[in-house]
This record gives C-alpha cells, sequence and structure tokens, in this order.
C-alpha cells in the first residue's frame, strides 16, 4: 500500500514563506511525477495544479506562482516539497500532494492524492 503523507501548512502573514513536504510511504519502485495541488473555497473555483516535478526533476508551475514558489524533489525518499514565499491571501487554500505513475514491486497506482493541509496567508 502506497500513502502520500503532507507536513506543513498552517497560518502565515502575507510576504511570509512556508514550506510544504510529501512522503510517499511503502514499498516504492519509482514515481513518474509529484506535485501540488490546491482548492481555493471561491465561487467557481476547483481544485488547480500548483506545481509537478518529473522523476528527472522537470518542473511546471501555474501562472500565479511562478518566480514566488519552487517544487524540487528527492527521489532516494521519494519526497517532494513546495516552498511558498511571498504569499499572498489569494494563495490561501487547501494543498494536496498528487503522485502519478506510481510502481511498487507488485502493483502501480496511475495517481495518488495526500489528504490536503490547509495553508492560510492573512492580510
Amino acid at each position: 500500500q502506497v500513502q502520500l503523507v503532507e507536513s506543513g501548512g498552517g497560518l502565515v502573514q502575507a510576504g511570509g514563506s512556508m514550506r510544504l513536504s510529501c512522503a510517499a510511504s511503502g514499498s516504492i519502485r519509482y514515481i513518474r511525477n509529484m506535485g501540488w495541488y490546491r482548492y481555493r473555497q471561491a465561487p467557481g473555483k476547483q481544485r488547480e495544479l500548483v506545481a509537478s516535478i518529473t522523476s528527472n526533476a522537470i518542473t511546471d508551475y501555474a501562472d500565479s506562482v511562478k518566480g514566488r514558489f519552487t517544487i524540487s524533489i528527492d527521489n532516494t525518499k521519494n519526497l517532494v516539497y513546495l516552498q511558498m514565499n511571498s504569499l499572498e491571501p489569494e494563495d490561501t487554500a487547501v494543498y494536496y500532494c498528487n503522485a502519478q505513475g506510481v510502481r511498487t514491486i507488485s502493483n502501480y497506482w496511475g495517481q495518488l492524492w495526500g489528504q490536503g493541509t490547509q495553508v492560510t496567508v492573512s492580510s
């Protein structure tokens, strides 16, 4: 069984920084890519990609976070980090860790999700 366990999150003032971590546990042999999505509780908002990174460190960012957020991965520990700087109240959301193409010795998962962690940025 593979699980994604998130840590970090909480309350921070606008302009501050925060780091989220996500560890994939289990007998993992390979993960194609990992990333962070967020869900902002506002009318019409859907879960959106914040940042993603492949196993060979190719990254992708939402336009709204480029230059402020940095995603990184430790393949040896199946850990992904999201460093968030210059946080804005609009970044307030539940952040979800995502893993795609997860292979263990005996199983394969196309996509897995963490339980989510709340990030609140006060103005």
